[in-house]
């Protein structure tokens, strides 16, 4: 367990997402729905802060999008109040491949979901007069493991302070459904994908570094994503 007063963070993440609200002048907030555990809690912090906060969700080919990460989205939105609103985005990149005329490798074609989520999430903003909010966590951007000009960019993000582990414990702290913040992390890219699969380390080794400092067998592993991914934080 990680000693942090989570009744304290809510109250002063809360506060800070009020004021950045106030300060824009905006109507509220959208962020993408995506039925996992980031998405969650940011969803439940602005929607504390914000009555006028809308997830989106986003199906984009993967066959979980359209099962249990939509269910678990909608699930959220029932114990929480909070709206949501569906846009499909499969056709749409079909449609660009079929556009762009050419084969995709593996790393191009999965990096087209994340782009046009943050499209649409910008042009729903723009027509509500909305913040986007952004839902990656610190453990994510230590190792790289976003997409640039994808689920990196937003207006402002309450999580990207939070390790792993800290989302998943605060999110029990706030009582939210077991069965997202258990799950395993996976941005559902493709089918069957998962997040430390993909790594090839867990976050729960990614996060005793990054709490503690201690550098464990797969050390080498933490090392490398993050020097290969500067480009993306800088």
């Amino acid at each position: 367990m990680i000693n942090r007063e989570w009744k304290k963070e809510a109250e002063q993440r809360v506060m800070q997402i009020s004021q950045i609200v106030a300060e824009a002048g905006v109507k509220g907030i959208i962020f993408g729905a995506s039925g996992g555990k980031d998405s969650a809690l940011v969803g439940i912090l602005c929607k504390m802060a914000c009555e006028n906060t809308i997830g989106v969700i986003m199906p984009c080919g993967s066959k979980l999008n359209y099962t249990t990460d939509r269910q678990h989205a909608f699930l959220l939105g029932e114990q929480y109040g909070i709206e949501h609103m569906e846009v499909d985005l499969t056709g749409t990149k079909n449609m660009l491949k079929s556009a762009i005329g050419s084969d995709f490798n593996h790393q191009a074609e999965i990096n087209i979901a994340p782009r046009l989520r943050m499209t649409a999430l910008y042009a729903i903003a723009a027509n509500r007069g909305a913040l986007v909010a952004g839902t990656s966590n610190r453990s994510e951007i230590h190792m790289g493991y976003f997409t640039k000009w994808g689920d990196a960019a937003c207006d402002f993000n309450p999580i990207k302070d939070l390790t792993k582990t800290e989302v998943q414990e605060f999110l029990a702290y706030l009582e939210a459904p077991e069965a997202i913040y258990k799950k395993a992390p996976s941005a559902s890219l493709f089918d069957g994908q998962t997040d430390e699969a993909d790594m090839g380390i867990t976050y729960d080794e990614i996060d005793e570094f990054l709490l503690t400092g201690k550098k464990g067998e797969n050390y080498h592993i933490i090392e490398r994503y993050h020097n290969i991914s500067h480009h993306k934080r800088s």
